[in-house]
């Protein structure tokens, strides 16, 4: 087997038991995703479907906080299929800094590769599958769905961000609606602004339906 055919092995016995929203399918969705923005572009797509495949092995959010514990796996990983070690530092900072944090990674890091495969993670929180993904890590988490006396906290340090326990409907406001404007490539911008409009409908429909007969 090829190495990308190995690792898609080895992302889907890793991630069996993962919550929904970061399970398999979302390692698939942002691989396929990743693909199709690649598609004419000068880049090393070896580099964009394996960093796709690895990103979240194993994410920060469900390992206490921990920012290195994915990218240490993938590159243990890596090094023992013999892969390059200059492809493997590559894939190690696409995992390290590709993720929101609200927003405070921005620039850390940058190459082709890295703003696809973002653009196409970024993709996957957009839409009706950002939506059902979000209503489904809320309900994780055992948070809120909405309440109208908590408003959303739009300025944030990281460590804010990651420890936010607010209701779900203020996450699209807090994140999901930030990414549009965020997207690197532009076939990614062009998906963005389809997805990020509907979200925009839902969000709207959901209030008008929760505040019905209510004075």
């Amino acid at each position: 087997m090829s190495i990308i055919d190995n690792c898609i092995e080895f992302v889907k016995e890793k991630l069996q038991n993962a919550e929904a929203g970061h399970d398999w399918n979302h390692i698939y969705r942002v691989w396929q995703l990743s693909k199709i923005i690649s598609e004419g572009e000068d880049v090393d797509i070896e580099i964009v479907e394996l960093s796709a495949l690895l990103h979240d092995i194993a994410d920060a959010k469900f390992h206490q906080g921990d920012e290195e514990i994915g990218p240490k796996i993938a590159v243990e990983y890596l090094t023992m299929q013999g892969l390059a070690p200059k492809k493997i530092d590559h894939i190690y900072s696409i995992m390290r800094f590709m993720s929101f944090k609200g927003g405070h990674n921005e620039g850390k890091f940058y190459s082709k590769e890295f703003a696809i495969v973002q653009d196409a993670d970024r993709l996957d929180a957009l839409g009706a599958i950002g939506i059902a993904r979000t209503f489904n890590f809320g309900g994780f988490k055992n948070n809120p769905m909405f309440d109208p006396q908590i408003e959303p906290i739009l300025q944030q340090n990281v460590e804010e961000y990651k420890k936010n326990k607010g209701t779900t409907i203020n996450h699209f406001y807090e994140k999901l609606f930030l990414l549009k404007d965020k997207m690197n490539t532009e076939k990614a911008k062009l998906i963005a602004k389809e997805r990020h409009d509907y979200m925009l409908e839902f969000v709207e429909r959901f209030k008008s339906e929760w505040f019905v007969n209510q004075d």
